[in-house]
């Protein structure tokens, strides 16, 4: 599908826009946003990338059209998991959650600006080595394979935060989402600017699973670029839509694990239907069965569709969902630059959840009530209100 140069120049234009918009209107005014807003906003942006998607189908034909939906719904699903390394950072700085919002979009914007970077490398690459193509394959199934491994949550919350920290001297304390305050007289950087740049390191972290991904999928340089951006583009309202849902979905890392394995296994397959390399085949093309787009749509979103439904029905999902819910209302219940209407609507929360949570199977209920961190934090609150 060639792409002519107002096309690409409306796109960017467009792109750049909707990030605009998206500030002024709802990220410059430090608020945490509504269940209500989230969700009106969400549909909005995946309205637009199903629209744009439709275009790609009627002016590029079938292949263009299934290579852009295939690509946009596993960027998305990739940008879902990318969500709890955000939730880890943003919880180890206590960032209060008016001003998550900030955060977020400007960790968008630079994972927009990475990630397009990775695209034109991956492009040039691509055009001069088909080899390339066996590299992105291993990437993405070594990717698979170690998100397939028990890991601490922590673990990569705890690089990139330490990383930051010694490449960014800061205050220990906040002002609003501003990244300088006074501080002895003194003009200082606050955590915030912190937590961006512990964010913008991630980021570089996942275009390296990302771009290969999407290129195993279509080597159209406008089609990885507008399903990647268009993945990206709502992001900040489906975190506070999903935020409640983020713990449930237990088995999204063995999804994104599948669909990882698939496309390298189909980058491998088509990198040896393209064979150059003289000590694989003699330099020859191997005849291998290649796996169509058609296929590759179908096969992620029946990958997704179940991971979800069985994160969804798993009783360890919802002990995950309650633990969660529990440390979050704990911590609004005590967070005295909260009004008190506002903290005992908290505690009330807490105290509906954690009777929600007597009921979950013993084996459950006891690694949500019985987790130390957790007891603490309750404790603590019923001591901040003792009368209710």
């Amino acid at each position: 599908m060639d792409v002519p140069g107002y096309v690409w120049t409306l796109t960017i234009v467009g792109i750049i826009g909707l990030l605009a918009f998206d500030f002024v209107f709802h990220v410059r005014k430090a608020h945490e946003p509504t269940l209500k807003e989230a969700a009106i906003w969400s549909s909005i942006y995946v309205g637009i990338a199903i629209l744009f998607g439709i275009g790609v189908l009627v002016f590029g034909g079938a292949t263009a059209g299934s290579e852009y939906f295939a690509g946009y719904i596993t960027e998305k699903a990739l940008s879902v998991d990318n969500l709890f390394v955000f939730l880890i950072i943003m919880s180890s700085f206590a960032v209060p959650r008016a001003d998550q919002q900030k955060v977020l979009l400007f960790g968008i914007v630079f994972a927009l600006i990475a990630r397009t970077g990775f695209i034109l490398i991956g492009a040039a690459a691509i055009s001069a080595f088909s080899w390339v193509f066996y590299l992105f394959g291993a990437i993405l199934i070594v990717t698979a394979i170690n998100l397939l491994r028990p890991h601490d949550e922590h673990a990569g919350d705890s690089l990139m935060v330490r990383l930051a920290k010694r490449l960014v001297k800061t205050s220990d304390r906040y002002d609003g989402d501003k990244f300088f305050t006074m501080e002895n007289g003194k003009k200082v950087l606050t955590p915030m600017l912190l937590v961006i740049v512990a964010i913008g390191l991630t980021d570089i972290l996942f275009a390296l699973d990302s771009v290969p991904a999407i290129y195993g999928l279509t080597e159209n340089v406008f089609i990885v670029f507008t399903a990647t951006a268009f993945s990206l583009l709502g992001l900040r309202q489906l975190y506070f839509l999903i935020d409640g849902l983020l713990d449930r979905l237990v088995y999204l890392s063995i999804g994104l694990a599948a669909i990882l394995a698939f496309i390298g296994v189909k980058l491998v397959l088509h990198a040896l239907h393209e064979n150059t390399l003289p000590f694989i085949n003699g330099g020859e093309h191997v005849e291998v069965f290649e796996i169509s787009t058609g296929l590759s749509l179908s096969v992620i979103v029946g990958i997704l569709v179940v991971t979800v439904v069985a994160s969804l029905l798993s009783p360890k999902g919802r002990a995950q969902n309650f633990a969660a819910a529990i440390r979050r209302h704990a911590g609004d219940a005590v967070d005295t630059s909260k009004p008190e209407p506002e903290r005992a609507a908290a505690f009330d929360r807490l105290q509906e959840t954690h009777s929600k949570a007597e009921a979950l199977p013993p084996k459950h209920r006891e690694a949500v009530l019985g987790d130390e961190s957790l007891k603490a934090a309750v404790s603590r609150a019923h001591e901040e209100h003792p009368t209710r």
